[in-house]
């Protein structure tokens, strides 16, 4: 498979029809991820009420897969229990480095990423969001100890 075949023409319409949600003004948490690899990165706002993301917003720069796996999450995250989407983001690296099943029913569209797991090189840039999002969930979950006096 050449490089070239990863960017199908679903992954070019997934990244190129995204709507690119605005960052949060006053968000629970935010997080900044950045490949070493190929310089893509993202900046994520998250707002948290009762263990779920009820508000998301982002900017990002990276290449098509980036994009892709960002406009799913940011189609679907608000709403999404904390648990739900820390299981998408565990069943993405296992997609891509142990040859696991691409997530399923609202995530489904990550399926079209599948390929990428030929392509190492490309795993940080397409995980990006994930990593983001999980390091901003950690953040809202240390401010709540500490808020518990825990």
């Amino acid at each position: 498979m050449e490089l070239s075949d990863l960017y199908s023409e679903r992954i070019l319409d997934l990244a190129g029809n995204a709507v690119s949600p605005a960052r949060l003004d006053h968000p629970d948490a935010s997080a900044r991820k950045v490949s070493r690899v190929c310089g893509s990165s993202i900046e994520v706002d998250l707002i948290m009420r009762d263990g779920v993301i009820s508000g998301y917003g982002h900017d990002i720069s990276a290449c098509a897969l980036g994009q892709t796996s960002a406009a799913v999450v940011a189609r679907e995250i608000v709403g999404t229990p904390v648990t739900e989407f820390l299981a998408v983001r565990t069943a993405m690296h296992d997609m891509l480095k142990a040859g696991g099943p691409p997530p399923t029913g609202k995530w489904d569209d990550l399926k079209y990423l599948q390929p990428v797991r030929d392509y190492p090189n490309r795993h940080v840039s397409t995980l990006l969001v994930f990593d983001a999002v999980a390091a901003a969930l950690a953040e809202v979950e240390s401010k709540q100890a500490v808020a518990a006096g825990r």
